[in-house]
């Protein structure tokens, strides 16, 4: 039962509690542009600050991880490209080390080639100026019809950098597709890896948005070409990606 000196007690409660909320309000607002030029003078303090990990981090950047025997350009005038094949094969190569069963890899649209690295010496800076995002990869189970599309659009953007894919475009359509060794078969279900950017949509890609199963494998797009020049070189290799027909036009 509820009690007057309850329900007195409940009353104060709310009271005092209500009294002890403080209510804020903007009265006014100041606003102030600083120019940030070679004007502006140097902060010693904030030097001091960043140096030291300024210093760890150019070291492990300009670490030298392996080395090319060819410049590694996106630069082409074919579907496809020798920075592409690299990026595409050398991604196939590292995640089917974790997932056997992978067909083909489309691990990044032409768009995602940030910059050619030059014939020499590959440093890890390299590496993250070619692939500066966090982009996951993501492999597929998809039914022939939606890796069709996948094709298609490869197609008719004029290629795109894939590994494990061969074909040949004609009137902005794919023909002759050969899927890790064999031809095409639209009643067959195959594994395909791409990047988490590209499953959601980007660049407009489709073909990724009704699979019978999708696996985020773990594995970064950069740290796959990572490990894969560092693989090249403990093997006392060098990068010697080509051209070799894997996406014709006529």
């Amino acid at each position: 039962m509820v009690t007057k000196n309850k329900i007195y007690f409940l009353a104060a409660s709310l009271l005092f509690l209500g009294s002890c909320t403080a209510k804020y309000a903007v009265v006014k607002s100041n606003r102030e542009e600083y120019k940030i030029s070679n004007d502006v003078q140097v902060d010693s303090t904030i030097i001091k600050t960043y140096m030291p990990y300024k210093v760890k981090v150019d070291a492990e950047m300009n670490t030298v991880i392996g080395y090319s025997d060819v410049v590694l350009t996106k630069s082409s005038t074919v579907p496809e490209s020798v920075l592409g094949n690299f990026f595409a094969d050398a991604v196939f190569h590292q995640a089917k080390k974790m997932e056997p069963a992978i067909d083909f890899v489309f691990p990044t649209t032409k768009g995602g080639l940030r910059n050619d690295i030059a014939k020499g010496p590959i440093n890890v800076s390299n590496i993250f100026e070619l692939m500066p995002f966090e982009n996951q990869l993501v492999l597929f189970n998809l039914k022939g019809e939606d890796v069709l599309k996948v094709v298609n659009y490869i197609a008719i953007s004029n290629g795109q950098p894939v590994s494990g894919l061969k074909f040949n475009i004609k009137e902005k359509s794919p023909e002759q597709i050969i899927i890790n060794g064999k031809p095409f078969d639209v009643t067959k279900n195959y594994w395909v890896l791409t990047s988490d950017y590209i499953a959601s949509g980007g660049d407009d890609a489709v073909g990724f948005a009704t699979p019978i199963s999708r696996k985020n494998i773990g594995l970064l797009v950069r740290d796959a070409l990572l490990r894969e020049v560092k693989q090249v070189q403990a093997e006392g290799k060098s990068i010697n990606a080509k051209l070799d027909g894997r996406i014709t036009k006529n």
